[in-house]
């Protein structure tokens, strides 16, 4: 099974010189902070899932705050972490099932861009995922993750196209979430921005993901 997602959002208050991915967008582009410049963003997201089964019904939310913080350690290379704050609630028949808060798996990333010449930019980005959530409340996995993501950019102003490819191992420390869950993560994603009037951009998006 294959999980589709289409998103087309305004973005506002982008600096016209440099065109940076902006939640809610999946793909990342492969601009660089510059040596000691950094950014602080804070986004949330929540996700509601339901299963029919023939003796009822699985509710799942998932709702997540994430503060990610991202610094220039050169010209060419951002170190990202990410924070995120979790609630999870399931109910089975309207029967609360789990009710779990808390801090989620801390990611850490390193983007490197390794090519640029006429508008055109490689980047390269691994990543892992630390084990910081509690997985008995659904908070983390439990054991350590990581994957990469290839990036490629073209600036044809006032259009900016950002292709990513990605892939990521999860894995998991409580068998029951082994046994059900997939532990290849592969993804495939094409946003485009234009910039419509000054410092006023609009992004679409589509992608192809493993669920």
């Amino acid at each position: 099974m294959k999980g589709i997602f289409l998103t087309m959002i305004i973005v506002t208050m982008l600096a016209a010189t440099s065109a940076f991915a902006a939640h809610p967008l999946v793909s990342d582009d492969s601009g660089t902070h510059g040596s000691g410049r950094y950014q602080l963003e804070i986004n949330g997201e929540t996700a509601i899932d339901r299963l029919q089964r023939v003796d009822g019904e699985t509710k799942t939310v998932a709702t997540q705050l994430a503060a990610i913080i991202s610094v220039g350690i050169g010209e060419t290379v951002d170190l990202v972490a990410a924070i995120p704050w979790q609630w999870n609630r399931v109910k089975e028949n309207d029967f609360l099932a789990m009710d779990g808060k808390g801090t989620g798996d801390t990611s850490l990333e390193l983007k490197w861009r390794f090519f640029e010449r006429d508008g055109s930019s490689l980047a390269i980005k691994p990543g892992l995922t630390l084990p910081t959530g509690a997985e008995g409340r659904g908070l983390g996995s439990g054991r350590l993750s990581g994957g990469v993501t290839m990036i490629a950019t073209q600036e044809l102003a006032p259009v900016t196209i950002n292709l990513n490819l990605s892939y990521f191992r999860n894995e998991f420390g409580r068998e029951a979430d082994s046994r059900t869950s997939r532990r290849d993560i592969r993804r495939a994603s094409l946003a485009v921005q234009a910039e419509v009037v000054k410092n006023l951009r609009l992004a679409g998006e589509v992608g192809l993901e493993t669920n």
